[in-house]
Parts: C-alpha cells; structure tokens; sequence
C-alpha cells in the first residue's frame, strides 16, 4: 500500500454545513461505559483520542431516547436529561477542541416482540422524543446525527414486515412501513432546520436473521428509499457485515452503491472495513487486524460508488489506524482482539 493508492480515502467531503477532511468515518459502537445513561470523562477522551488521530468523522455509540422503551441496559449512554447532556456536551469539548467533528448516534432499541403493540398515540410520542433528542443535539453544538434505522431496532421493527404486521397507515407495505421512519424523519428535520445534517443508519441484515432482505430487488430498494429521501435524509450509512459483496445479482454495487445510484445521495459504506476478516468471525476465530485488506475498497472509493467508509472494531485497539493508513505505517497497527470490547481506550 502505498501513498498514492490511498489518495481517495484523504480528500475532502463536502456535507453541506460541514467540510469532512477525509473520508473516514468512526462508526457506531455499543461501548457500555455510561453508568446510569451518563458518559463521564474516561467517554470523552475514548473519543478525542480517535479526533485527535485523523478520523474525519466521529458517529458516536448509539444513544437511547427519552422513552421508557428505548433501551434496557443501565449503561448504554441516554441523550435526555441534564446530567446524560452535559456528558455529551464535555464529549462534543473535547472533540471538537481536537479538530474533530462527532454527530451523535439517536436510538430506540425497540421492543422485544413487534410494533403492533404500540398505539398511534404512543407512536406519536417516540416521534417527539426523537426531535427532542436531534434539538438538544444542534442545541449543544453537534454537527449533525445519525438516526439509528438498522439492525431490527425500533425504526428497523418497523420497516420489516417481519415485525411489522400492522393492518394500519404504519404497515401493509413497503412504503407503508416506512412511515414511522418518515414521520421521525421529518420531525427531526423541523427540530433541526433545512442545513443541519442528517444521517439514516439502514441495513438488509437483522440482529436475528443475516440473510433478511428488506428489498429483494433494486426496483423495491428504489420504493422503500424514496420517502426517506423526500422526508429529508441527507447522507444513508449503509450497514451491511461485508463492505465488497455485492446487494443484487448482475452488478457488484454493494447496499451504500446502490443507495446512491437510486437516490443521488451521499452514502456510507461499513462492513469489516480494516479487518483481515468478517467481524463476526472474530469473536470465535480470534482474528486481529494487522494484515489490512481493503479488498477494492480505494478504488470503489475513487470511482464515486460510495462517499465515506466507516471503521469499526479497527478503531478500538488502535485510535491512531487513520494517520497509520495514511502515512504508510502498516506494520504499527495494533490488531483488533475480543478483548478490546471489553475496555475504553
């Protein structure tokens, strides 16, 4: 690998309010490390340290809505009350003081079964919680945020009709189901106002199910993408566990070139991005990430098929892989073990 190679993965992004110096993205890690929904110091310099080395873009772990629902687990961070924003607030400090931009993570991990139980009217108060969350994020000087619609959480609950079997305006088809996603969307966009960016976390995959597939052909993935895009997304990060398989048969476009070629916008790619196998393999195989393989990567980068490319378990061990990628320095990255879950560094 040398310099030249990596050229597209170092040049600018524009997003509209902000200019991204590269196109690496931290991407969304469940961290665990906030006790009672409130990230502390130790928060804080974890995500400096990733600003301070090069990362272009900080998306931060996901954090829980004010909703009785949204999460759990005592320590996943809440983005509600003064105790929980001020932590972020010291997080935002201390990136922004790095030279660093961070967009926070919104979040509803949904229920345990189906949407069917919820109510319209309950609907329409995770709705408001949600633009509460994006308003106290452009309130406290965030660069955007990421809306978390992936993974079979609450928004992803809703776009499957595996757990979306509601005969109401929010199910019975695809752009039916998207209509909760829209309506947060768009309430988000009203907290927020018209330059503030936002970000819609999607993917096929489901925590219960790999091989789901919310579209099966690029014709569904057109109509379900269509509302969020006229509900006012600006960028789609698209998850998917390998970022060079392709989506559908006859083009080797993978789920963020896809987006893209349907809806012109900007897309996120993530998937095993730096590590020398698919991730989840890692936590029983015990694969590091030392022997780099981008597999096309740069190249699909360079011919516009994607934008920005998220980094995930690489970023853990080692916050400096970005300056060590760019300036050539293979052989110094610190591989990614199971065991770095288990700690903030």
């Amino acid at each position: 690998m040398n310099s030249h190679s990596i050229t597209p993965l170092f040049e600018s992004v524009d997003l509209g309010k902000i200019i991204l110096p590269n196109r690496i993205v931290m991407a969304p890690m469940t961290r665990q490390f906030s006790p009672d929904g409130v990230p502390g110091e130790d928060v804080a310099s974890y995500y400096r340290r990733r600003a301070e080395n090069g990362v272009g873009l900080i998306i931060t772990e996901g954090t829980v809505i004010n909703h009785p629902d949204s999460s759990s687990q005592p320590n996943i961070p809440h983005f509600y009350g003064q105790a929980a924003l001020d932590g972020w607030k010291n997080v935002l400090t201390a990136v922004h003081g790095a030279g660093g931009h961070i967009f926070p993570q919104i979040w509803h991990m949904g229920t345990k079964g189906n949407v069917n139980a919820y109510s319209e009217r309950e609907i329409t108060a995770i709705v408001e919680a949600f633009a509460q969350a994006a308003s106290d994020a452009k309130r406290l000087g965030f660069d955007g945020i990421e809306l978390h619609g992936a993974h079979e959480y609450l928004i992803d609950q809703f776009f499957w009709e595996k757990t979306n079997t509601r005969a109401d305006k929010y199910g019975g088809s695809m752009t039916a189901r998207t209509r909760f996603a829209v309506e947060v969307i768009e309430a988000c966009r009203r907290a927020v106002g018209s330059e503030f960016p936002i970000v819609l976390r999607i993917s096929q995959w489901k925590s219960s199910s790999y091989t789901a597939k919310l579209a099966k052909t690029p014709a569904e993935l057109a109509s379900f993408l269509e509302p969020l895009v006229n509900a006012g997304v600006d960028v789609f990060h698209c998850s998917t566990r390998r970022f060079w398989e392709a989506e559908f048969e006859g083009s080797d476009l993978n789920l963020a070139g896809w987006t893209k070629k349907l809806t012109g916008k900007p897309t996120i790619t993530v998937g095993s991005v730096g590590l020398d196998s698919e991730f989840t393999s890692l936590f029983t195989e015990g694969k590091g990430a030392a022997n780099v393989k981008f597999d096309g990567l740069i190249e699909r980068l360079g011919r516009g098929e994607f934008d920005l490319v998220a980094v995930g378990r690489a970023l853990l061990n080692d916050p400096a892989w970005a300056m060590k990628i760019r300036d050539g320095r293979i052989d110094e990255l610190i591989p990614f073990t199971p065991e770095a879950v288990k700690r903030l560094y």
